[in-house]
């Protein structure tokens, strides 16, 4: 497991939105220095580019091969999830699996899980399968936060799975949204966002775009340039373009991150970011990612991990938080057009995780 070592270039990238400059950068890693290990007995060079940018890629956290037996998984549960018929009806009804990964015309809603406008499936169950807990217990993904956090006590987010297809037919591609996932009244480093790169993540695929740099910024942002009043507890904040133009008069502008399967990227919740979708007719790669965060056990207070508790027996997904801030999320789809629900609704995983004593202190089932 190693650090990024790829150096940031600067493209003609098209323009995804109105709020974002043309001369997006396309890069991994923010300086191009060569980085050590993350081995044993070796220090974590990357924590000096998370602390200082704001983010870090950690190359080949999990292998190649690893990651490859990961989107097979991935893919394979949704070539055999239900797809849907008469979703218009008022009696909808559960048909046999149609999607293919292989055959872009079965790339339809109704042959989906259904998926947010951000690409990411958090119902059905999903984030409780089994491979995705097998990610989230894999020990080279969870002792990077072990650094970060320096205790390797920790607890893990119920997080979401993001499957995003190319050139789809029935689906615009999104606009850029950066944000952050962390409120104005909270202030320093409380919570660190990651995921686990399934597939290439190249100039033109869909991949995070982070503002390195931004996380420095965003508390001055926050006091000099908004109303307290309009502060909202909730930990998202999305950037106008006006907003954004303050970032860019400080020279943090946003960059591309490209990566291979097999690498973590972890990022600061106050960094400006995004998830971009695969440009159209330029990529026909599939985004595949897992989103993971773990954050120390001993933060979380009685309410917390039981609350996390009774997410975890519900199969419910959380935010991207892990040990405060936890929002169960129902799991249960109705149906956009016939306001009924998805007969595919599931009350539990296709295949229940194997936690053992590991993952039960992940979830807060079993103290440290």
């Amino acid at each position: 497991m190693s650090a990024t070592v790829t150096s940031t270039v600067e493209v003609q990238a098209p323009r995804l939105t109105s709020i974002v400059p043309t001369d997006l950068k396309i890069g991994g890693n923010v300086d191009g220095t060569p980085k050590a290990t993350d081995g044993e007995g070796q220090t974590a060079d990357w924590l000096h580019d998370f602390h200082t940018q704001g983010y870090a890629i950690i190359k080949s956290a999990i292998t190649p091969e690893q990651a490859e037996e990961y989107r097979s998984r991935t893919w394979s549960h949704l070539e055999n999830f239900p797809s849907l018929s008469n979703a218009s009806s008022s009696s909808p009804s559960a048909a046999p699996p149609a999607f293919k990964i292989s055959e872009p015309e079965t790339w339809t809603a109704n042959n989906l899980p259904f998926q947010s406008k951000i690409n990411t499936f958090s119902s059905y169950c999903i984030p409780h399968e089994r491979f995705v807990w097998d990610l989230r217990l894999e020990p080279s993904i969870i002792a990077p936060f072990a650094t970060l956090w320096q205790t390797p006590e920790l607890l893990v987010s119920f997080d979401a799975l993001n499957v995003t297809l190319p050139n789809r037919r029935d689906k615009p591609v999104n606009s850029a949204w950066p944000h952050v996932d962390q409120s104005p009244f909270r202030s320093g480093l409380i919570c660190a966002q990651g995921l686990v790169n399934l597939n290439t993540a190249g100039p033109h695929d869909g991949g995070l775009v982070v503002f390195p740099g931004s996380h420095k910024l965003v508390s001055e942002f926050f006091e000099t340039q908004t109303d307290k009043a309009n502060w909202s507890q909730r930990d998202l904040y999305l950037f106008t373009e006006s907003e954004l133009e303050w970032f860019a008069e400080r020279d943090v502008k946003p960059v591309k991150l490209c990566a291979d399967p097999g690498d973590l990227i972890i990022w600061d919740s106050r960094t400006i970011h995004w998830g971009a979708e695969p440009e159209p007719e330029k990529s026909d790669v599939v985004r595949t990612v897992v989103y993971v965060s773990y954050a120390p056990a001993a933060a979380a207070d009685a309410a917390t991990i039981e609350a996390r508790k009774q997410c975890f027996e519900k199969w419910q997904a959380t935010t991207h938080w892990a040990n405060r801030n936890i929002i169960g999320r129902d799991g249960k789809v109705v149906l956009q057009e016939s306001q009924v629900e998805d007969p595919r609704n599931r009350s539990e995983p296709v295949e229940k995780p194997v936690l053992g004593e590991k993952g039960m202190k992940l979830v807060g089932l079993m103290p440290y």
